[in-house]
C-alpha cells in the first residue's frame, strides 16, 4: 500500500527557470539511469525477495525513489514554465513544449520514451544488490555532471541532496551484500571449472 504525502521530500527552489536545462533533467526523470528506473527496479526486486529484512530494504529505497522523482519532476517544471507561454522558450525544446504542453512526460532528454529495458532484474538477490549499487554510482555522476551545467543556487542544491542519497543508497545496498557472508565473486550455486576460472589472457598483446 502507498500513500501520497502533500509534501516534496526536499522543497525545490528555482531562481532562474533555462528551458535546455530542464531538458536536460529529463535524463533522471525517465532516462537509463534515472529516478523511475531505480524505483521500478528496486521494487520489483523487492517484490520477488524471499529474505524479509532484504525485502523490506528494497522497497524502502525504491519508495524512496519514487519520492526523488517527484523532487526531479518539480524541478523540471519549473524550469520548463517559461514554454507554457513564450514562444522563444518553447523553440528551445518543441517537443517537450508540443507534446507535453511543457510539463512532464516519461521521456529521456533526447525525446525517447522511458523503457522496462533499463531495467536490471536478475532474481538471485547478490546479482541485483551489485546491479544496484552500479544503478547508484551511475545516478551519483549523473547528478554530478547535471550540477556543472547550472549556475542556478536552487537547482544545485536540490541536485546536491539527490546525489548525496544516491551515495546513502549505495552503502546501504553494499551492507547488505556484504552481509550475505559470500565470498566476492561468488554467484549463483554452481562452481567454476577449477584452473579455467584462473586463465587470464592477454589478448591485447601488439605484433
Amino acid at each position: 500500500m502507498y500513500h501520497h504525502i502533500k509534501k516534496l521530500m526536499y522543497t525545490v527552489r528555482v531562481d532562474e527557470p533555462d528551458v535546455r536545462f530542464g531538458n536536460m533533467l529529463l535524463e533522471q526523470f525517465g532516462g537509463a539511469n534515472g529516478e523511475l528506473a531505480a524505483a521500478m527496479q528496486y521494487t520489483i526486486q523487492g517484490w520477488s525477495c524471499d529474505d524479509d529484512q532484504r525485502r523490506d530494504l528494497l522497497m524502502d529505497i525504491g519508495t524512496e525513489e519514487i519520492s526523488h522523482l517527484e523532487v526531479v519532476g518539480q524541478l523540471i517544471r519549473m524550469h520548463m514554465k517559461p514554454m507554457k507561454k513564450k514562444l522563444a522558450a518553447a523553440e528551445e525544446e518543441p517537443l517537450v513544449a508540443l507534446t507535453g504542453g511543457g510539463g512532464l512526460n516519461l521521456l529521456n532528454s533526447m525525446g525517447n520514451p522511458w523503457t522496462a529495458n533499463y531495467l536490471k532484474i536478475s532474481g538471485e538477490l547478490e546479482v541485483d544488490l551489485r546491479n544496484n549499487i552500479a544503478a547508484e554510482a551511475r545516478a551519483k555522476i549523473t547528478y554530478e555532471r547535471l550540477m556543472h551545467l547550472t549556475d542556478d543556487r536552487g537547482s544545485k542544491d536540490a541536485l546536491q541532496f539527490l546525489m548525496t542519497r544516491e551515495i546513502t543508497h549505495m552503502k546501504a545496498f553494499t551492507a547488505a551484500l556484504d552481509s550475505l557472508g559470500l565470498k566476492p565473486f561468488s554467484i549463483g550455486k554452481l562452481p567454476p571449472t577449477p584452473g579455467v576460472v584462473d586463465d587470464y589472457y592477454n589478448d591485447s598483446a601488439h605484433e
